[in-house]
């Protein structure tokens, strides 16, 4: 019988791959916050908050002792230890001067960053106080405690102005309406969620969770909340009753806190599952996932998306620090360069997604660069001020105000200044002050100036003097219209949120398996 062979087919040996992941603008975006810088404290990491002003410090409380670190060097700048039992919650006022924190002890105490001097005392709840809050006019103070009770305290007296004892649990969360000083919302171990007019001194809206609340947070239009516990994150529309908009269910262990970022078009949530997922708010869809060492019990992040700040159960800190500027230039690509060469400047600290950033410009041998290197900070001044350059490329005039105003030397070179450089500096300042890219710069250059030649106005030449008159009625302008753009938005705010209550707006529940339908997309009103 004859022997007939086949050919062998060897065995498929290649190493199976993982697919592609998509690379998404939000991705690469998050991806530049660049490798973590992991800081260890005593015990875990209750919470974390970043000054809203430069250069955003952030405090973050454990133990019996609230850290201020510089995120930068990544060490602490303030250590505010003045209490007997474990602290809680320390927050920053807006303008950066005041902590507030609860503690073990059922005492809210008020701080004073510089000094680390206890300025106020509130006592009153009869158990440990965890989360505590500033209102929206930084007059008064909310403090949600284990007594079951929130209470509202005036800074200046001490006293008492408004306190409520609704939940039948402890309450662990609250926050104060970013629209309104009277209006508090704060969540329990109970499953509630309840909001508060202070005004009338009762409870004007309640919604079950359904689990117990560890995080509430506001939209900015202040009209929906947030609220975060188990493995949930919901949405609620105040306006329309408190109808639940959408249920975000993407983490598998229990939520610990909710976050906005990216000038609030995003929202971070962080869970002991190790994991921080940003949302696209007006989808509620994963846009991106950062993974962890251990169980995130708080997070928060800085002014324009620059540093993360999670704290863990173990007491480890991670600081990720973002490796470029996140701002993304409309105009010309890139930023403008000057020594020290390795310095990038961009303008203001509240650039909109429409904002410009200054163009990168390689100046061959410019003089201002000589006179900075130098330090010879007048004189660098005084040649971005001449009329060529301050007309035709008034950026590399904002470039170098900025770099001074980083390195706190604008004021030497103000004070330097010729009489005929004053009247350039004020001529450039009243012209560019409506320009939105440099607002931010012009009004911290008007503010060194006014510094600096505060008694000696009067002693002006007659053409600066009215030159310097004119710059204040134009800034005077300027706030009248900041006005009245302010009360149209909020017009237009409250006609939108009365055209979602009529409207039928459909729940929505995501989960890891299943992504938001293009109708319910398009069905889900968020107001950001």
């Amino acid at each position: 019988m004859a022997h007939i062979s086949y050919p062998f087919k060897k065995t498929n040996k290649a190493v199976y791959k993982k697919p592609a992941s998509v690379v998404t603008e939000d991705v690469v975006y998050w991806k530049k916050l660049g490798l973590p810088v992991l800081v260890k404290e005593f015990g875990a990491i209750d919470y974390i908050d970043f000054s809203p002003v430069e250069p955003y410090y952030f405090a973050a409380t454990s133990s019996v002792r609230v850290q201020v670190y510089d995120p930068i060097t990544k060490v602490v700048a303030k250590n505010i230890s003045k209490f007997v039992e474990a602290a809680y919650g320390a927050t920053f006022r807006n303008d950066g001067r005041l902590i507030v924190a609860g503690s073990e002890e059922a005492a809210v105490k008020l701080f004073d960053v510089q000094s680390k001097n206890v300025l106020r005392v509130f006592t009153g709840h009869t158990a440990p106080v965890h989360r505590v809050c500033f209102t929206k006019d930084q007059v008064k103070v909310v403090s949600f405690s284990d007594d079951k009770s929130v209470c509202m305290w005036d800074i200046a007296t001490e006293a008492k102005v408004a306190s409520f004892a609704e939940h039948n649990d402890y309450i662990r969360t609250g926050t104060a309406s970013p629209i309104s000083p009277d209006i508090i919302l704060s969540g329990g171990y109970d499953h509630a969620v309840k909001l508060y007019d202070c005004r009338s001194n009762e409870t004007v809206l309640t919604v079950d969770h359904g689990s117990p609340v560890e995080s509430t947070l506001f939209l900015p239009s202040g009209g929906i909340f947030l609220s975060a516990g188990g493995t949930e994150i919901k949405v609620w529309d105040i306006f329309n009753g408190g109808k639940l908009l959408a249920n975000i269910s993407q983490h598998h262990k229990t939520v610990t806190t909710l976050r906005l970022a990216s000038n609030n078009s995003r929202l971070m949530s962080a869970s002991l599952d190790r994991h921080v997922k940003i949302y696209d708010i007006s989808t509620f869809k994963v846009v991106h996932n950062i993974d962890f060492p251990n169980a995130v019990l708080s997070m928060d992040i800085s002014q324009n998306d620059e540093i993360l700040a999670v704290g863990m159960i173990d007491g480890v800190i991670s600081i990720r620090k973002r490796e470029q500027p996140s701002f993304k230039s409309q105009g010309k690509k890139g930023l403008f360069k000057f020594a020290p060469d390795h310095v990038e400047t961009t303008l203001g600290t509240n650039v909109a997604a429409a904002d410009m950033v200054v163009a990168k410009k390689t100046i061959k041998s410019a003089e201002f660069e000589k006179y900075l290197r130098k330090m010879e900070f007048t004189k660098a001044l005084s040649m971005v001020l001449k009329t060529y350059v301050a007309t035709k490329y008034p950026e590399k005039t904002i470039a170098l105000l900025q770099e001074m105003i980083r390195r706190k030397v604008l004021h030497l070179a103000v004070h330097g200044l010729t009489e005929k450089d004053i009247g350039s500096l004020l001529k450039f300042l009243k012209k560019n002050l409506g320009e939105t890219r440099f607002t931010r710069t012009i009004i911290d250059t008007a503010n060194v100036f006014v510094d600096v030649f505060d008694n000696q106005i009067k002693q002006f030449s007659e053409k600066n003097l009215y030159l310097y008159t004119s710059l204040q009625q134009e800034i005077k302008d300027e706030i009248e219209v900041c006005i009245s753009v302010s009360e149209l938005e909020g017009a237009l705010s409250l006609l939108f949120a009365g055209a979602q209550i009529g409207s039928n707006v459909e729940t929505i529940e995501f989960s890891d398996n299943m992504a938001p339908s293009t109708k319910a997309q398009k069905e889900i009103i968020i107001d950001v």
